[in-house]
């Protein structure tokens, strides 16, 4: 028996609806979605600090982002308004306390060769990124969210300030609190915003 209509075939992981185009709307957001994907799980992870929620994380802004696409497409920085959404939906979880850090009974110390070789410095480059990852991951949610959009995303101190809607000048200083703490967890040599 033969149902008029459209109907769903299954292919691996994607459903595919036979008889229904894609409208341009929902085409558009997906192409948005599979090309900057991992650029925002990536993101989301840098202030998670774990894989798994970050990926909770990026499913949430692409949710949210689908819901607004009509006006956010329409404005042009579709990309800016993602950072956003990440930013703030990072935030306001920490806030409702659905994700916990998870504690750890010491952390790893380390003293840095005084003058590494060129040589030494290519061979510490994971340790370091592995080091400020797990100091990042210490750092209260809104100072993460300054230093992964300034640093990480490279944003201006007016484009994080509109992504976290907070004023420039706060940006400013919760960029010096958080290096100045960051610092304080992994040591002084170790800590160049040049080297994120």
């Amino acid at each position: 028996m033969n149902f008029p209509g459209p109907r769903c075939n299954l292919r691996g992981r994607n459903a595919v609806w036979v008889g229904v185009r894609p409208s341009k709307r929902e085409r558009e957001f997906r192409e948005f979605a599979v090309a900057r994907e991992s650029q925002l799980r990536r993101s989301a992870y840098l202030l998670s600090g774990d894989w798994h929620e970050a990926q909770d994380l990026t499913q949430t802004t692409l949710m949210k982002l689908y819901v607004a696409w009509g006006s956010v497409r329409a404005d042009g920085n579709v990309d800016a308004y993602a950072r956003q959404i990440l930013a703030r939906t990072f935030i306001d979880q920490q806030r409702k306390g659905q994700w916990r850090e998870k504690p750890y009974d010491e952390l790893p110390t380390r003293e840095a060769p005084q003058h590494p070789s060129s040589q030494q410095q290519q061979q510490q480059q994971p340790d370091l990124r592995l080091t400020l990852q797990g100091a990042l991951a210490q750092l209260p949610p809104g100072y993460r969210a300054v230093l992964v959009l300034r640093y990480w995303e490279d944003l201006s101190v007016e484009q994080t300030a509109s992504a976290l809607g907070i004023a420039a000048g706060t940006v400013k200083s919760q960029t010096a609190r958080a290096l100045v703490r960051l610092r304080e967890l992994v040591g002084e040599d170790l800590v160049d915003a040049n080297d994120w």
